[in-house]
């Protein structure tokens, strides 16, 4: 059969996902509902649905192991592992990016983290950046970087969490000029590569709608392409901070490419889950 998971002429946003990330994702639609546990051989099952064999599943489950993403754990005497807790607060905070965000406001306002790390800890410098650029925030100048308003009890929440709050100072307020701000905004957000990247998830999955409309897929075909979707679509959210509509470019494919992940989600998560659930309960 043909796969409706991979389309012809994937680049960087829809190239092959790594195990890890697609474990995650399973872990993300269906752990939470076990309560947070699935067994390893059903998790090996789903995974060969993806083309991914079970040494490379045991192996990027001990890496996540290591990364306290999760958890072993027997239950009945199975083998199986759980999300750790901070990875499910993790998970719940994703739920509203990957589902249910929505563009903010210029009444929101703005929030800014200004950030001083001394040298001896500078691998919390890293951290930082790469926790703010994983929240949607971009450089304003060295140790200065800047989101919607509407992320501030996020960025508090996430980076208390992660004990880095002794280096922030967090602010909220409005911008008051100079320059234009849609101008000022493409200094501090790469607008084109994100633009770019939503246009390329645009024309890859309608073409995995117009192919759904000419063959509806079997339960394990729904599932891969769902896994995958999903996957992309995680990453290309947690580039996007979520700007307000005024300062973002006239042809935006954000809203285009949201409402054809809602079409296409309405199509095969109904049949995902009806094939992860008999996979993970043999």
């Amino acid at each position: 059969m043909t796969s409706l998971a991979r389309p012809a002429g994937p680049d960087e946003l829809l190239a092959e996902a790594q195990p890890r990330q697609l474990i995650v994702t399973i872990y993300g639609l269906y752990a939470r509902e076990q309560p947070n546990w699935l067994p390893i051989a059903g998790v090996v099952r789903l995974m060969a649905d993806l083309g991914i064999d079970g040494q490379a599943v045991r192996s990027s489950i001990s890496r996540l192991k290591r990364r306290d993403i999760l958890h072993s754990l027997r239950i009945d005497g199975a083998a199986g592992y759980a999300l750790s807790p901070s990875m499910l607060e993790v998970m719940r905070e994703g739920d509203r990016r990957i589902f249910d965000q929505r563009p903010a406001s210029l009444a929101d306002g703005w929030v800014q983290v200004v950030f001083t790390v001394p040298e001896a800890e500078r691998g919390k410098r890293h951290e930082l950046r790469t926790r703010l650029a994983r929240l949607g925030f971009g450089p304003v100048a060295p140790g200065v970087w800047l989101a919607p308003g509407a992320l501030a009890a996020e960025v508090s929440d996430v980076l208390a969490r992660q004990r880095l709050s002794a280096y922030v100072d967090i602010f909220r307020g409005q911008y008051l000029g100079y320059a234009e701000l849609p101008g000022r905004v493409r200094d501090w957000w790469d607008l084109d590569d994100l633009a770019a990247k939503y246009a390329q998830f645009v024309s890859h999955y309608r073409l995995v709608g117009r192919r759904l409309a000419q063959q509806p897929p079997d339960g394990g075909q729904a599932f891969a392409s769902y896994v995958r979707m999903l996957t992309a679509w995680r990453r290309l959210r947690y580039l996007d901070p979520g700007l307000p509509v005024e300062v973002l470019p006239a042809s935006w494919d954000g809203v285009a490419a949201a409402e054809l992940f809602g079409q296409l989600s309405g199509m095969l998560r109904p049949l995902a889950h009806e094939h992860a659930m008999q996979a993970l309960h043999d």
